[in-house]
């Protein structure tokens, strides 16, 4: 199907997606993967295999961003990748003696992503409604105390969770890593937060996509047309952030993601 598709119709998603993401703050994985699926018909792994890697690229020049600006906390990084790095590379071991490609495997994928759409869109809504609750700013003195988890195991334990569940559907390293990291570091700054998720994000997507392409779930040039359209959307979203009512567009996505969500559980 998608070699009747003209080449503008996915720059145009890329950039679509790439607008809201520079906006919300959402996760691509999360609009991507669904309308791969759902609009242009792309197979089920090869939407969540060629979007991970497209979430890869689109993250890794804004933690080079952030990290010049000091604004990530490697530690806190560290310790989630601790469970999420070593899950992603058993998932896809799992995953390549299945077969992804195997009916029963896609219907696993695609049941998996309605779950995980579902909660990120209850994580989204989440951040609308509270997302300014978390502090802004933290005394350096402070730093340390606040990057230290309440126990070393839960890091690992929710790394874990989200590794997994990214593999599988290309989606929880956004919204749903954005709210686990507030759990479990509720004295850390927002910013700081958002940062450490976005800087995670990468060794993740890219460990994940990198596995699934070993598997031939990535299509290359859809990869490129997405990335084409997405970086200008990205950095216009980031434009007109200030400008635009952030719980009302966090609140639409919600609504939006858990529709995608109940109509891929129900294929």
């Amino acid at each position: 199907m998608q070699e009747f598709i003209p080449h503008f119709a996915f720059i145009f998603a890329g950039f679509a997606v790439g607008l809201v993401v520079g906006l919300t703050g959402v996760g691509g994985g999360s609009l991507m993967t669904p309308l791969l699926i759902f609009v242009f018909g792309i197979k089920p792994h090869l939407a969540i295999g060629t979007d991970l890697l497209f979430a890869a690229f689109t993250k890794m020049g804004g933690t080079v961003s952030l990290a010049r600006h000091r604004l990530i906390d490697w530690r806190v990084v560290g310790q989630v990748a601790l469970g999420s790095v070593p899950a992603t590379l058993i998932t896809l071991q799992v995953l390549k003696a299945l077969g992804p490609a195997n009916p029963a495997t896609q219907h696993v994928m695609t049941s998996t992503l309605g779950v995980a759409l579902l909660l990120t869109a209850v994580a989204t809504l989440y951040k609308a409604v509270r997302g300014k609750s978390a502090p802004r700013q933290i005394a350096p003195e402070q730093l340390a105390a606040a990057t230290q988890a309440r126990h070393w195991a839960l890091p690992v334990l929710f790394g874990a969770v989200i590794g997994t569940l990214v593999t599988l559907t290309s989606v929880g390293a956004g919204a749903i890593g954005v709210i686990v990291l507030m759990l479990l570091y509720p004295a850390l700054p927002l910013p700081r937060i958002v940062a450490a998720d976005i800087a995670h994000a990468v060794p993740l997507t890219l460990v994940a996509g990198m596995g699934h392409a070993w598997m031939g779930s990535v299509d290359w040039m859809l990869l490129a047309k997405l990335l084409a359209g997405s970086i200008p959307g990205i950095w216009l979203g980031t434009l007109l952030m200030r400008k635009t009512p952030d719980r009302v567009i966090r609140s639409l996505l919600s609504v939006l993601l858990a529709y995608a969500g109940l109509k891929l559980i129900a294929i």
